[in-house]
């Protein structure tokens, strides 16, 4: 009788909410800045790289929209690994990497905040930066606490406000006077320029990973799932391609990739000086978003995890009034505060981009596995094509991952290394009180 009463989380997030969700993680605040070193490598041609990277991200992109259709539940990357292998110990250390990226991920994100707010304010300064960092994090907490509703409410009009900046860019882009050739690579630059920045492109796609942690405060999960994963793509990808076109209108490429802030400069060559300050705004809505989004979704996965028993069951605690996991989302805001002292995680932070491709990488062959030893089990949404079952697209974007490994920096690569046998520890550690086996069960 306990475990029915028992609250469970409340499915209040429409296929609008959740495509929306996607986008705002996906358009984040990276590409306010990455623009600039994209457009330094393929100059007019720029275009073309986003659509590739978005190819390259959509492979694995496909992956989880088959595998959220057939296990609609948090802690996604968790449950697909152990429903694919029955290891343990494999799926916590992905759980693991995907707890410390959101983290870090956060509380740096949360710092470019309080960078953003304190040079509008015209007090730059560190100290400054962290107090505005926690601020964020706190109240941010309290709309992840409050509930799934009120967070994508919040969400919705963030990413609205994010996506404007891009819009705005495209608009005032007709009134460019470059007329530059859209065809053509920089002198000098071969056609590797646009498959390196396609590497680079890439990590700006990432975040609609994300949508399939929240698939238990999902209306109609099945469907809704998989289709928000694709619109997300899709959407992301043209507001990306028309920013490409659009910047290079306004300005020469050379002068966008030796600027620190490109897409201000660009709306100042148009608009003037306040052109610069509007986008400095929609900067600050970008990264607090980012945050909100990375709060709920490492809360999710902790809370997924404990319902698992692969962390203290504590964690999957649910409230009553506001159908959150309480304790989960009480730890991720500890956590996500403690780095915000460091004042500069920036390289650390870097580093779980290298956990996320290892996820990735994981994902696509859960799927792979899944699909030669649970042939029958219902799949509302079937990646195709494949030859006798084997997902061929789901390979690729195996191998695209693996490849991408080796374009990381030594240091990135040993950092990540710490962190996973940081992880390897604290599963030993809490052998006692966690279950240390596969459950052995499928639930959907």
């Amino acid at each position: 009788m306990e475990e029915i009463k028992k609250p469970k989380l409340k499915r209040r997030v429409s296929l609008f909410a959740l495509t929306v969700y996607g986008v705002g993680n996906v358009l984040g605040a990276g590409i306010y800045a990455l623009i600039g070193e994209v457009v330094g490598i393929t100059g007019n041609i720029s275009w073309l790289a986003f659509i590739l990277a978005s190819i390259t991200g959509a492979l694995t992109g496909l992956s989880y929209a088959e595998l959220s259709a057939m296990y609609p539940r948090s802690a996604a990357e968790f449950v697909y690994t152990e429903e694919a292998f029955r290891i343990r110990i494999l799926s916590f250390i992905l759980g693991w990497i995907i707890i410390f990226s959101g983290i870090l991920s956060a509380s740096t994100v949360a710092l470019a905040f309080g960078g953003y707010l304190s040079n509008l304010f015209g007090i730059p300064s560190i100290l400054l930066n962290i107090i505005f960092a926690i601020f964020l994090v706190l109240i941010l907490s309290i709309v992840n606490f409050i509930g799934i509703k009120t967070s994508t409410r919040t969400n919705i009009i963030f990413t609205l406000i994010e996506a404007s900046g891009l819009i705005i860019i495209i608009i005032i882009g007709f009134f460019g006077q470059q007329d530059p050739n859209y065809f053509v690579l920089p002198t000098g630059s071969s056609i590797g320029a646009i498959f390196s920045a396609v590497a680079l492109i890439f990590f700006a796609y990432i975040g609609f990973e994300d949508i399939a942690n929240i698939a238990e405060e999902v209306k109609e999960p099945h469907k809704n799932l998989p289709k928000a994963i694709i619109y997300s793509i899709i959407i992301t990808t043209i507001l990306y391609c028309f920013t490409a076109i659009a910047v290079v209108n306004i300005l020469p490429f050379n002068q966008i990739a030796a600027s620190e802030a490109p897409l201000n400069e660009v709306a100042t060559e148009i608009l003037g000086p306040s052109g610069g300050i509007v986008m400095s705004l929609i900067a600050l809505f970008a990264t607090a978003n980012t945050v909100l989004i990375m709060l709920i979704v490492t809360s999710r996965m902790m809370y997924g995890m404990a319902r698992d028993k692969a962390l203290p069951e504590k964690l999957s605690k649910i409230s009553s009034k506001y159908r959150t996991p309480t304790i989960a989302v009480l730890l991720t805001m500890c956590f996500t505060i403690i780095p915000i002292f460091f004042g500069d995680i920036s390289i650390v932070a870097h580093a779980t981009v290298f956990g996320v491709l290892i996820n990735f990488f994981l994902v696509n062959i859960s799927l792979i596995a899944l699909r030669k030893s649970k042939p029958d089990i219902e799949r509302p949404f079937e990646l195709k094509p494949s030859i006798k079952g084997f997902p061929l697209i789901a390979l690729l974007g195996s191998i695209i991952c693996i490849g991408l490994l080796f374009t990381f920096d030594w240091l990135i690569v040993l950092i990540q290394i710490i962190i996973i046998f940081c992880g390897i520890g604290v599963f030993y550690v809490m052998k006692s009180k966690i279950d240390t086996k596969s459950l052995g069960k499928t639930r959907n």
